[in-house]
């Protein structure tokens, strides 16, 4: 009995793990695309926002994003020093930052258009294994009306 004492501390009985892993895996695929476009992960999500949004405060952003503003700062410094974005302050109230695309950041989008279907290409899954774990992912981190 006693060796079951302590079997939810095994390194293989975790989820946490597989979750962990597979996130870096992921990522580490993007490498070499986002390489070729000069971006991080990070600053890829954030980009991907703002392609889809044009404009959004910087609040907004780092809820979708999931991204604190100590972590979202630097990336936005940087995306904006390559000319991707703008950050200003709100007319109405100066606390408020707004992030919005330039127009080398739409021009980017038609050379980052290629990278999700190059990744896709990567992981080995289905495409209902693929919608499936989309949908359980979301569903551990609580965003239930996200699933496709």
């Amino acid at each position: 009995m006693k060796n079951q004492e302590f079997d939810s501390l095994k390194l293989q009985n975790q989820l946490c793990f597989p979750l962990y892993v597979a996130s870096k895996e992921v990522v580490k695929k993007y490498r070499p695309y986002l390489d070729s476009v000069d971006l991080t992960y990070t600053q890829y999500i954030t980009m991907m926002v703002l392609w889809e949004r044009k404009e959004i405060s910087a609040k907004d952003l780092g809820d979708i994003l999931y991204l604190d503003s100590g972590t979202l700062t630097p990336v936005l410094k940087s995306l904006e020093k390559k000319s991707l974005i703008t950050r200003t302050r709100g007319a109405n109230d100066e606390r408020l930052l707004i992030v919005g695309i330039t127009q080398n950041g739409e021009d980017l989008k038609k050379q980052a258009v290629e990278i999700s279907r190059a990744i896709a290409n990567c992981v080995n899954l289905n495409e209902s294994e693929a919608v499936e774990l989309y949908r359980l992912l979301y569903k551990i981190i609580g965003k239930n009306d996200n699933a496709k």
